[in-house]
């Protein structure tokens, strides 16, 4: 199963942008600012959360227009509708039924990278958790109900430690729910990494990374609630006196070594720091193989030598899930044109985002307004 069609409506620097869809890679083409990562980041609106940028729903509609965006796409004839009507938030209809956007990971697993990730290694451990979550999530769609059940009573504990409550009973509750929702959080990062290990070792042309969960001090990747409970618990004075939770997976980190030496990645060069990434993200991807996976990838080329860039193009000629690349300019994507719906994108005076498909693109069609 793919994406048939994908049409936008008043998205960021796009009025309207009706584009159909096979089952081969997508590259969208153009200068810097043109909006071809407008176009992947409303595809990764198809999947639970606030995308690959991370932006708020009013901050995704078109600029001076005064009014929402939509997005529209068929996916093996399931009819799929999120939007953001002015002034309220993100709404999501399946088959033109309202639907929580939970069940968009039901349908479809979106997989990105972006340019920002470059960092992911040696930037704030927040970083890479939230990489990790969202790499759970594409396994393991009832994680984010685990995470909304932690992060809630979480809250409600760190209201009790800065009102410096001391009584027990008031804990004892709101640290069990954070228990039973912090196993199951534990649990499905530790099965994630798993499969994305297993994936890695069928891709030698990308460094296999040997990932672990580092859970932060004080706790250990231990996914039984009763012990989660009991160390809780047991940090309660020292989560007092900082008037908030300092431990529990909500502190855990990322690990990432690598060859004979086991290099940690964050002390490897920045090209393999780029490679470990991508070695992950393909892993990702390829360990969904019962599932449809849409694969973006924004600006990747551009960061890899052409030696590197075919063997990218090699992987996703081998994986089973639909992929959309944008770039600079069409030559560095030589190597996967005669494969691929070749676009080109550009902006005119006004600001507004146009797709032209490109003359030796003898499949599909778009339609623009």
């Amino acid at each position: 199963m793919s994406l048939g069609r994908l049409t936008l409506a008043q998205f960021r620097s796009w009025p309207h942008l009706d584009l159909d869809l096979d089952a081969r890679p997508v590259v969208l083409a153009g200068p810097n600012g043109a909006g071809k990562t407008n176009v992947l980041e409303a595809a990764s609106m198809l999947a639970p959360g606030r995308g690959m940028r991370g932006a708020a729903p009013a901050d995704q509609a078109r600029q001076g227009v005064g009014a929402g965006w939509r997005i529209r796409a068929v996916l093996d004839g399931r009819q799929i509708e999120t939007q953001a009507p002015p002034g309220n938030g993100r709404e999501v209809r399946i088959d033109d039924k309202p639907a929580p956007q939970t069940a968009l990971g039901n349908l479809l697993r979106v997989v990105w990278l972006t340019p920002a990730m470059d960092r992911l290694w040696t930037d704030a451990p927040e970083t890479r958790r939230r990489f990790l979550d969202r790499l759970t999530l594409s396994f393991h769609p009832a994680h984010a109900e685990a995470s909304l059940a932690y992060d809630k009573a979480m809250r409600e504990r760190n209201r009790l430690l800065r009102d410096q409550i001391t009584d027990p009973g008031w804990y004892r509750a709101l640290e069990g729910q954070m228990a039973e929702a912090g196993a199951r959080i534990t649990r499905h990062r530790l099965s994630a990494l798993q499969q994305v290990m297993a994936a890695q070792a069928q891709s030698p042309d990308f460094p296999a990374a040997t990932l672990s969960l580092l859970p932060g001090e004080g706790f250990a990747d231990d996914p039984d609630a009763a012990d989660i409970a009991g160390r809780l618990a047991a940090m309660r004075a020292r989560d007092l006196a900082a008037g908030r939770s300092l431990t529990g997976p909500h502190r855990a980190d990322l690990g990432a070594v690598w060859g004979p030496q086991d290099m940690p990645a964050a002390l490897s060069s920045t090209g393999e720091q780029k490679a470990l990434l991508l070695s992950v993200i393909l892993a990702n991807a390829r360990a969904l193989p019962d599932l449809p996976v849409l694969l973006l990838l924004d600006e990747v080329a551009a960061h890899l030598d052409a030696e590197r860039r075919a063997a990218l193009y090699h992987e996703i000629g081998r994986l089973a899930a639909q992929t959309m690349l944008t770039g600079t300019g069409p030559e560095l994507f030589e190597a996967i044109a005669p494969q691929a719906q070749m676009l080109s994108v550009a902006r005119d005076a006004q600001g507004v985002s146009r797709l032209v498909r490109t003359p030796d693109d003898a499949g599909g069609g778009s339609h623009l307004n």
